[in-house]
């Protein structure tokens, strides 16, 4: 934690490296520090304001005017801006709660961003490109677990919550069993399956992650699924193959896979395995497979 490289800086703020050394040379709110070699890098707290200073440049703020500004007036204006929000500066202003671990900050615009657009688009549009960009940050080193996990807990209380307040499905419902095999551990892919699965009126059997693949066979044995659906994030690729062929000798079921797309080669499939690319893949799929169920995909923002 506390340096970056301009590269991961321009990465991370959607500040062109061209940009930031026009800007440094004209103006003292961007002043990198060097190395003992004469490279530029960027501490903790001027990333956080380049930031800032990325979501008022996109609206319409001249640099000269930012560069006159003090912290509380940077905020001030930040603030007002993200009372209308566009995706990219609510995806920077949820790095910045990321970065600072601000709970407030991150479930206000999360609850508003699911007012205004629904669970499902919300974690289509923001939410996926937000764990993506994590990703940069934990592939640099510059992200800690406890800020990782706080924020993935954030989001997770949200679609539980989501899926609670949904109907329950009728008895006679198809039926659907959701996990994640041994060692992966990232459930909010999961979560959304569930809860659009359950709002399409399927019975849900959510397992949840870390699920030892030879109790599967138990578990078709009592819940007799139409479907089965899991996720592979951990980028293993050689290891994926095994994994599925272990999954479909233990059950009858047809096998919906989605996650990394590292990990999922078209050659690893067979005729009872579909690979999900997308939740709006997913909706097709549940409709087409349970093409009887009565409860359509209506309320999207529930």
């Amino acid at each position: 934690m506390g340096s970056y490289s301009m590269s991961q800086v321009a990465t991370l703020t959607g500040i062109n490296a061209h940009t930031l050394r026009k800007w440094e040379s004209r103006y003292t709110f961007v002043q990198p520090k060097r190395t003992d070699t004469n490279i530029r890098y960027y501490t903790d707290e001027l990333l956080r304001k380049l930031l800032n200073v990325s979501i008022l440049h996109r609206n319409g703020f001249k640099i000269s005017k930012i560069d006159k500004m003090s912290n509380d007036e940077l905020h001030a204006n930040v603030t007002e801006v993200l009372l209308k929000p566009i995706d990219g500066d609510v995806l920077t202003a949820l790095m910045l709660c990321l970065l600072e671990m601000n709970e407030r900050e991150f479930v206000k615009i999360l609850d508003a961003h699911i007012l205004n657009k629904g669970l499902l688009q919300t974690v289509s549009d923001l939410i996926y490109p937000f764990l993506n960009q994590i990703g940069v940050l934990w592939g640099i080193d510059k992200v800690m677990p406890a800020q990782e996990h706080f924020v993935s807990n954030l989001i997770r209380q949200k679609v539980v919550s989501a899926i609670d307040n949904l109907s329950l499905p009728e008895e006679s419902a198809s039926k659907i069993v959701l996990f994640l095999p041994e060692n992966e551990h990232h459930e909010i892919g999961l979560l959304l399956a569930q809860y659009i699965a359950k709002d399409l009126g399927w019975n849900v059997y959510y397992l949840g992650q870390h699920v030892p693949l030879e109790n599967l066979k138990s578990v078709q044995e009592i819940v007799q699924p139409k479907l089965m659906l899991t996720m592979f994030i951990t980028t293993i690729p050689d290891k994926v193959k095994d994994k599925i062929e272990e999954i479909l000798s233990n059950t009858s079921a047809h096998l919906l896979v989605a996650g990394n797309p590292i990990n999922l080669k078209e050659k690893y499939f067979e005729e009872r395995t579909t690979y999900v690319s997308s939740p709006l893949e997913l909706i097709t799929i549940l409709q087409e497979k349970n093409s009887t169920s009565k409860n359509q995909f209506k309320n999207p923002k529930a």
